[in-house]
């Protein structure tokens, strides 16, 4: 049997893949931290669940809905989930493909605090800019 918070996050992202973000957003504590690193465009800290489902969608417009997070395990404890992922996307010419680990905090079966590691940040600033 899983554990309650992998089972709250991987319901999170097989809800982002179906496009139902009132599932995600249930899914989200509302005083969420989403710390997004990196130089791009999309770098910053996103506060509350309004601005995190705002910047999930900047993500799908840039990308033309091809950002896709295919997930490749979920170790999660009372405390943590860490997702390990590999993530795609288009963007007119160019392709991204990336390696991550996806650090969730969690309080109460919800996401509290999120962190995107890539293997190559030089490769994800560069992608969306």
């Amino acid at each position: 049997m899983a554990h309650p918070n992998e089972e709250a996050v991987r319901k999170a992202y097989e809800a982002f893949a179906a496009g139902d973000m009132d599932t995600v957003q249930s899914i989200l504590d509302p005083g969420v931290k989403w710390h997004v690193v990196g130089r791009s465009s999309l770098a910053g800290t996103y506060e509350g669940i309004d601005q995190v489902i705002e910047f999930l969608g900047r993500i799908m417009q840039i990308t033309d809905g091809t950002f896709r997070v295919d997930i490749q395990d979920v170790l999660a404890n009372d405390d943590y989930a860490v997702t390990l992922a590999h993530v795609h996307a288009q963007r007119a010419d160019r392709t991204l493909e990336s390696e991550e680990a996806h650090v969730s905090s969690m309080k109460a079966g919800r996401v509290a605090e999120f962190w995107a590691l890539t293997e190559d940040q030089y490769a994800v600033d560069e992608f969306f800019g």
